[in-house]
């Protein structure tokens, strides 16, 4: 279940440039000088967290982005502290309103942990690249699909893992979108969530998601601003 836990965090750090509530990255980037600033809190199993990102696009298909991660295992006594910072290129050529959306990201995630019953203290780096592809209807529902490979070291062992995920938009109002989603890693099961997003002005956006895979379950609620 640790093993578990350590990989859903570092996949936030590296998954900073997905739009919430949704894990799976979407083919697509902000308009060339816009920004993006995002806060989500999440719960995944005993482990509570909060997550902070910052994104820009300084040209047009290409996004960068920047994360920090702050989190607590409830589970131990006394409590694990986790810190984690991450950051994240995405370029997508090929952006579509309608049809296939083509692109990739480049991703790297720290995280360090503080194990204060030990007290023992270790950092986890993760690398990541992912192939992004996007399929968006002329009914505004959107597919998203991502493949790629992650290398992790930690403790002065490391390693590699291919992985893969599914998303799914579909439009309730004129501002509400429902998401549905599955991902995951080699040598793990998959994570399942389904989500709401809604806009509440031009730009600025809440969202929900609740989910389970592994044997746990996972929340999270987040808030993001593009301007």
């Amino acid at each position: 279940m640790k093993k578990i836990l350590l990989a859903s965090l570092a996949l936030s750090a590296l998954s900073v440039s997905a739009e919430q509530p949704m894990q799976v990255d979407d083919a697509g980037t902000l308009t060339p000088g816009d920004f993006k600033l995002e806060s989500v809190l999440a719960r995944d199993h005993k482990v509570r967290s909060g997550e902070w990102a910052f994104g820009f696009a300084p040209v047009a298909s290409l996004e960068v982005g920047l994360s920090a991660t702050r989190a607590f295992d409830r589970e131990p006594q006394p409590n694990t502290k986790l810190q984690g910072a991450g950051v994240n290129v995405k370029w997508v050529p090929v952006q579509s309103a309608t049809g296939w959306s083509l692109g990739a990201s480049l991703a790297y995630g720290h995280l360090r942990i503080h194990e204060h019953a030990t007290p023992a203290k270790y950092n986890e780096k993760a690398y990541a690249l992912t192939g992004l592809a996007t399929y968006r209807l002329e009914s505004d529902q959107v597919v998203h699909l991502n493949l790629g490979a992650q290398h992790t070291r930690a403790q002065g062992s490391s390693e590699n893992a291919a992985t893969w995920g599914a998303g799914y938009e579909q439009p309730l109002t004129r501002k509400l979108r429902m998401t549905a989603e599955v991902f995951g890693q080699e040598h793990a099961g998959p994570d399942k969530a389904l989500g709401l997003r809604y806009e509440v002005a031009p730009g600025l956006k809440l969202s929900a998601a609740m989910g389970r895979g592994n044997d746990r379950n996972f929340g999270r609620l987040g808030m993001a601003w593009e301007f």
